[in-house]
């Protein structure tokens, strides 16, 4: 796997994203310790501090999985919140996870189910919570 890319949390999601590692049945989560490195190694911010072009929770991203050649826009979303939507991405999936914390430019190679690697590239933040003033969502 690439040199990971730094990424950036905001705090409050950090901490609900632990807390969700930690309640989640492993069968339910099979990526969670991924995640759970992820935000590790993750630079926190507090959520007013939190740069327009980085992916938090509830983020609209557009990206692309290599390969696909084909650009998606989601909202990442925790499993709580998803409703059956076609635009929504969960955080447990393996490239929700990958999207979180990166911005815009940046690319990750991600484990996929199954086996193997992804590489997810951000190519836009369509709308993110904190760059619109939501600071408690």
């Amino acid at each position: 796997m690439s040199a990971l890319p730094p990424i950036t949390v905001s705090s409050l999601d950090a901490d609900r994203l632990y807390e969700l590692i930690d309640t989640l049945p492993a069968s339910a989560f099979p990526g969670a310790a991924s995640l759970r490195a992820e935000l590790d190694r993750a630079t926190l911010l507090e959520p007013e501090d939190m740069p327009a072009d980085v992916v938090t929770m509830r983020s609209r991203v557009r990206f692309e999985i290599a390969g696909s050649g084909q650009p998606f826009e989601l909202t990442l979303c925790y499993p709580k919140d998803l409703n059956g939507a076609a635009e929504q991405i969960s955080i447990t999936a393996p490239v929700g996870s990958a999207l979180l914390g990166l911005s815009v430019g940046q690319q990750i190679t991600w484990p996929a189910p199954g086996g193997g690697t992804t590489s997810v590239t951000i190519l836009d933040v369509v709308y993110q919570p904190e760059r619109a003033g939501e600071f408690g969502r």
